[in-house]
């Protein structure tokens, strides 16, 4: 009975898996109380059956998600170079409901003016020139997560628009689209002075900002650029090194991580891994490169 329970169970997960990598989003993740309710549903059926319907229980997790929290870091191993095919991703919590398209840029505006009050770090509020807030399409498959502003971007308002900003321009072209079909955002919205790296308590006064952005926008996938971007975002202490190759999750989203564009500019070198990175996500986006 119970090898066949474990079987069953196995079964529906990868059915599971199998529907949320063919495009349904709105797959909660695992919990105890699911798992429970999995095994009473599996407990039901008939030793030795060897097939199940399985539109009850999927059906219960799909209609009963938890609160939203953030998934675990993916640890499957790189993907083949050959045709870069992703390792199943697990089961993960949504954004929630989608905002009309016709409100986003409302709410994203209402959000720009709160981001431009905020007074949470005192030193960043008191040296910036103003903040930068984000660009590009309400619509996105795709958002590009930075780090912070540099001086240009302080001064015009606007990410990614110094040289670094150019040599995203060029990688975004080399993926067939533009900045007007992608969104641009950062962790923070202040530049740090001297251009270091933001601190902790800074990314985590920003984050509420960050996260409300991608609750809004909702892009299919996210491109971490660079450690800072990446560490924000998932949560983790790995190297971008460690981090890219794969696929990672982000609540609705299939995060990409590669080297910041600053960095490929100190480093030409790591251009050829970026965009082997790029490439990788052109594939999972189906688009021909």
């Amino acid at each position: 009975m119970e090898e066949s329970r474990d079987r069953l169970r196995r079964q529906t997960l990868q059915y599971l898996q199998g529907l949320q990598r063919s495009g349904l989003r709105d797959l909660p993740s695992q919990s105890v109380r699911q798992l429970e309710s999995l095994d009473r549903v599996l407990g039901a059926t008939q030793v030795g059956e060897e097939k199940a319907d399985f539109s009850h229980t999927v059906g219960e997790l799909v209609t009963k998600p938890e609160a939203p929290s953030r998934p675990a870091i993916a640890n499957s191993p790189s993907e083949s170079r050959a045709n870069h095919v992703a390792e199943p991703l697990p089961l993960h919590d949504p954004y929630g409901d989608t905002v009309p398209i016709d409100q986003r840029g409302n709410q994203l505006n209402v959000l720009s003016q709160q981001v431009a009050e905020c007074q949470r770090c005192m030193e960043l509020s008191n040296c910036r020139t103003q903040t930068v807030f984000g660009v590009g399409s309400f619509q996105p498959r795709l958002a590009f997560f930075g780090e912070g502003p540099g001086a240009d971007e302080d001064r015009i308002g606007e990410p990614f628009v110094g040289r670094a900003g150019q040599l995203l321009n060029k990688i975004i072209a080399a993926c067939k689209m533009s900045r007007e079909d992608v969104y641009i955002f950062n962790s923070v919205k202040c530049r740090p002075p001297g251009n270091r790296n933001p601190r902790e308590e800074e990314i985590s006064n920003c984050w509420g900002y960050a996260e409300k952005q991608l609750e809004i926008l909702q892009p299919d996938y996210i491109c971490c650029l660079g450690s800072v971007a990446a560490r924000t975002l998932l949560r983790t202490t790995e190297s971008v090194g460690r981090l890219r190759g794969k696929f990672h999750q982000y609540r609705g989203s299939r995060v990409v991580v590669t080297y910041h564009p600053a960095y490929l500019l100190r480093t030409p070198e790591a251009k050829s891994k970026t965009w082997e990175d790029m490439k990788m996500l052109m594939d999972a986006m189906g688009i021909q490169y």
